[in-house]
């Protein structure tokens, strides 16, 4: 019996050094989504230019050292750290007889992965389907030849315009759909509004580990993986705060540096359940060097979503790969660990105050005569025990704030 090994493919990165960015650090990540698509990175190339070459994008002579780099390797794959244009992709293809990808190509190919809802594969195939669009006009003489033979001669269109019909129609075919599918999750959004029901969303840099912190808190069984994007559905679970309250926590899809635009717009309906949420949790990974990098890169992109008003708990996670916390921390920040438990009822009690008060805990004594407001309570909040005495009913209850001004005068004190 044989075993059939499958060994993974091997990719070079290359980037153009324009002084823009810090080149190391984009091709760090670079590497980490590689490694997230399945490729094994063999090498790197860095060419510093004041911008990148219209053909080559690195230039003609970079290009020859970086063709016979492949060919001395024989790697499977060039992967680009910028978004390349259809005439350098098949330049450089040409010249390194191999397939070439751009950032862009290999964070849509591991969406295409990691996509579970038939939403987020609608969103995935439609960011695909806008990149391609204008990208047509240079993938070659091929799609320029008139279609030749029995059933494919027509009226004269070239290839070229018909494959831009066809991805047009494909295009306002999936935005019909996820139209569709937006208002159904705004029908949702509404209805948790009028069910006076309050969202915490968590957002944050990929892989800072907001999804094992939705499973450590509520049991979601959430698929969580020390690899990048590996959430892209929204899940929601219920959570019990420690002042009695029952919220929803939404777990979002994660941010990269330099995420294109496209990509943003098709995945606007997940990431706006965080722009409805009373409370965002923004998950930071304390152990990482880019740390403050990666806050920015969440806080613009929020702005971007009209957040800017919706209180923010800085949530600092893994702190326990770190060798000190920091000695102070404000009332919107806590330091957890979602992989040991630590600092979490911190957390929670944190979320309780920063959340709108629209509830109350406390201990009333309600009168017989009054046991519609009883209902009231019962119907508009929740009742944790209640004790018949003499005097009336007593309970421990969660009051609705508009209900306040009915149990004045009987509120129990300790």
């Amino acid at each position: 019996m044989y075993e059939n090994e499958i060994k993974p493919q091997t990719a070079v990165l290359v980037a153009v050094d324009t002084g823009e960015y810090d080149i190391d650090v984009s091709l760090d990540e670079l590497e980490e989504l590689a490694a997230t698509a399945g490729a094994q990175v063999i090498g790197r190339m860095v060419q510093k230019r004041t911008d990148m070459d219209v053909a080559t994008c690195i230039g003609s002579g970079r290009l020859a050292e970086l063709a016979l780099f492949c060919e001395n390797t024989q790697a499977d794959m060039v992967i680009f750290d910028h978004e390349l244009t259809p005439a350098q992709l098949r330049n450089i293809e040409d010249a390194c007889d191999t397939s070439v990808l751009d950032r862009t190509m290999l964070i849509l190919d591991i969406f295409a992965q990691r996509a579970r809802s038939g939403e987020g594969k609608l969103q995935v195939e439609l960011a695909q389907q806008r990149y391609l669009l204008p990208r047509l006009a240079g993938l070659g003489n091929i799609l320029s030849r008139q279609g030749g033979g029995i059933g494919t001669r027509g009226p004269g269109e070239t290839k070229l315009e018909t494959d831009r019909r066809h991805i047009r129609a494909r295009i306002h075919a999936l935005e019909e759909r996820l139209e569709s599918l937006t208002r159904h999750r705004e029908n949702l959004r509404a209805r948790r509004k009028k069910d006076g029901v309050t969202t915490v969303a968590i957002v944050g840099y990929t892989n800072v580990g907001k999804s094992t912190l939705l499973n450590a808190l509520t049991d979601a069984g959430v698929l969580a993986e020390d690899k990048l994007f590996a959430t892209l559905d929204p899940t929601a679970r219920a959570l019990l705060l420690p002042d009695g309250r029952s919220v929803m926590l939404i777990d979002t899809v994660g941010l990269v540096r330099r995420l294109p635009h496209h990509l943003v717009e098709a995945f606007k309906s997940t990431l706006e359940e965080a722009a409805q949420a009373d409370l965002l949790l923004n998950v930071c990974d304390i152990s990482s060097e880019e740390m403050a990098e990666q806050v920015e890169v969440t806080q613009q992109l929020l702005g971007e979503l009209g957040v800017a008003d919706t209180p923010v708990l800085t949530v600092l996670n893994k702190c326990d790969k770190v060798a000190q916390l920091p000695l102070t921390l404000g009332e919107s920040t806590v330091a957890i660990s979602a992989r040991t438990g630590y600092g979490f009822e911190e957390l929670l009690q944190k979320i309780a105050r920063l959340l709108p008060q629209t509830q109350r805990r406390m201990k009333l004594l309600i009168p017989y005569d009054k046991g519609n407001l009883l209902s009231e309570i019962r119907e508009e909040g929740k009742i944790f025990s209640e004790e018949y005495t003499p005097e009336g009913t007593l309970v421990d209850a969660l009051v609705e704030m508009k209900l306040l001004h009915k149990v004045e005068g009987m509120v129990k004190r300790d």
